[in-house]
Parts: structure tokens; C-alpha cells; sequence
């Protein structure tokens, strides 16, 4: 239980610190955001877990698999958000991300 608050806490944690230096400098909020920091932090867990070295490669596969999808979201979001405002260009880009999702899903048969 205590690991599981530990996880919890630092996972969070690393969550506000990149929102709160993308407050200070956007460039550098966006860098520290694009790399694969969660991946990493949760490839550890899943190590201090006992997940085999298959569990965590697989992981690992689909991770890079599932990146492809979200590429439009990011082409799409900055120019909706300024003709549409925030909240739509935030719900554009959650209904692109999973037709997107939707259509790897059916060409790759998961």
C-alpha cells in the first residue's frame, strides 16, 4: 500500500511540476511534456512490480505503436483553439484521438 502512495505521489507530482514550468516557459513546458518521461516512470513501476521483461517490452511496443494515432491531435488542436475556443478544440481533439485510435484498432486487429 505504501508503494502504491508512493507511485501515486510522484507520478502526480511529475504531472504539476511540467504543467507549472510550461506556465514559466511554454518552449521548455513542451520539451520536458514530448519526452517520454511517464513511459519511463511507468516501465520502473512496473519493474519494482515484478512485470517480466516481456510484459514491460510489450508495454513498451505499444507504446510506440499508440503514439501515431495522437499525431493529429497535435496538428489539429492549435488551430482549432483559435477559431473555437479551448474547451472545443479540447473535446475536437479527444473525438480525433480515438477515431483515430478506432481506425489503428481495425487495421492492426487488437
Amino acid at each position: 500500500m505504501i508503494f502504491l502512495l508512493i507511485k501515486i505521489i510522484m507520478t502526480a507530482g511529475l504531472i504539476v511540476l511540467i504543467s507549472e514550468i510550461a506556465k514559466v516557459n511554454d518552449k521548455l513546458g513542451g520539451l520536458i511534456a514530448a519526452m517520454p518521461i511517464m513511459t519511463l516512470l511507468v516501465i520502473l513501476w512496473m519493474y519494482y512490480d515484478g512485470n517480466s521483461d516481456e510484459k514491460i517490452s510489450s508495454h513498451i511496443s505499444y507504446t510506440l505503436l499508440y503514439i501515431v494515432p495522437t499525431i493529429p491531435m497535435f496538428l489539429i488542436f492549435p488551430f482549432v483553439i483559435s477559431k473555437f475556443g479551448f474547451y472545443m478544440a479540447f473535446l475536437i481533439s479527444i473525438l480525433i484521438t480515438v477515431i483515430s485510435v478506432t481506425i489503428l484498432n481495425f487495421f492492426i486487429k487488437i
